[in-house]
């Protein structure tokens, strides 16, 4: 909880940053198009957005639209936790039906891939550790009395 924060991943390689005002409203939800594929992508962001206790979490897509943005399309939703400090929720959409299909500057793309940065407080951190510790004293002194 307390080493330092890791940041946001700025760019995706080999993307087209996506100048949609639902993609710019926050600075911590950025979208790309891309041709890269989900594992690339997932080990894109897992070099780039290292942490002591990370770990993935895999979600269904329907959960987009509630973790990402409402109305937001998704094949794939996975996320990335930082334990007891931040979280990056990756987003991938892969076209199916032909009226779906993403061109942009004259690029064919088969992927859009949004990403949200969601982190934690250091008062809400310190909070949970202080009591954690507590809880942790407590139980000792509670085992030590059998």
């Amino acid at each position: 909880m307390l080493y330092p924060d890791s940041k946001m991943p700025q760019t995706l390689p080999d993307s087209l940053r996506s100048q949609e005002p639902a993609d710019t409203e926050t600075p911590n939800r950025q979208a790309y198009f891309t041709n890269l594929t989900r594992e690339q992508i997932m080990d894109f962001y897992e070099r780039n957005f290292k942490g002591v206790l990370s770990y993935r979490l895999n979600y269904p897509p329907e959960e987009a639209q509630s973790l990402i943005r409402d109305q937001t399309q998704s094949s794939f939703l996975e996320e990335i936790v930082h334990f007891g400090k931040q979280s990056l929720y990756i987003n991938g959409f892969v076209p199916t039906k032909a009226t779906e299909q993403i061109n942009r500057n004259g690029v064919h793309y088969t992927t859009k891939v949004t990403v949200r940065y969601v982190p934690s407080g250091y008062i809400a951190r310190l909070t949970v550790l202080l009591l954690g510790y507590l809880v942790t004293w407590v139980l000792v002194k509670e085992y030590g009395k059998i």
